[in-house]
């Protein structure tokens, strides 16, 4: 009965599949998945936090200590902290569209959380946070700050020499966009698949 069991197969043992090796092995292989995935997810949401939090208590410490305040220079006058209010988008381009760059800003952290549930790439977790993140801490300034919701200014203070002033929220986007341009050429996608064209 047993030596019959072993060739035939039955559904509750692992020779089911034929051979009695072939079944484990795609068990084996399926399992990790799920919790690679959840990890990835998790790096997501992890540099995501620390990217806005970071944003938020840099423009907290700008409000309260820097604005109305003469520019501080921190490498002579090549990087200077200026605290500026920015109704357009980053580095101030549009300042007639508040509005619509807030609703760009909402619709991006649709797409990047829906974007999660297919996530196995460790490299696009952290791009994909970085834009999260950035997102996320210029949409709050959006919201509450003046001169209305959804019409709020948000806080810049970055302020290189020849260049447009920007927050650490601009910064994380654009660094978040670079490395998704660098993986997009790589041909590596957010599932984790390498694709060659």
């Amino acid at each position: 009965m047993a030596e019959a069991e072993r060739i035939i197969g039955t559904p509750d043992t692992p020779d089911a599949a034929g051979d009695g090796q072939e079944r484990p092995d795609a068990e084996q292989e399926q399992a990790p998945e799920r919790p690679r995935g959840r990890r990835r997810v998790a790096v997501l949401f992890a540099v995501a936090v620390f990217a806005y939090l970071l944003d938020l208590v840099s423009k907290m410490i700008v409000v309260a200590k820097l604005e109305h305040h003469e520019p501080v220079e921190i490498i002579g006058d090549w990087l200077r902290f200026a605290a500026i209010r920015n109704a357009g988008a980053a580095f101030g381009i549009g300042e007639a569209f508040t509005v619509i760059f807030t609703v760009i800003a909402a619709a991006v952290i649709v797409v990047i959380s829906r974007l999660a549930r297919k996530l196995y790439s460790l490299p696009w977790a952290i791009a994909l946070g970085l834009l999260l993140g950035g997102a996320l801490g210029n949409l709050t300034d959006r919201i509450f700050r003046s001169p209305g919701v959804f019409e709020g200014a948000v806080v810049d203070f970055i302020a290189p020499k020849h260049f447009a002033v920007f927050n650490l929220a601009d910064s994380a986007i654009v660094c978040g966009g670079i490395l998704i341009v660098i993986l997009s050429f790589r041909g590596l996608d957010p599932d984790g698949t390498v694709h060659k064209d």
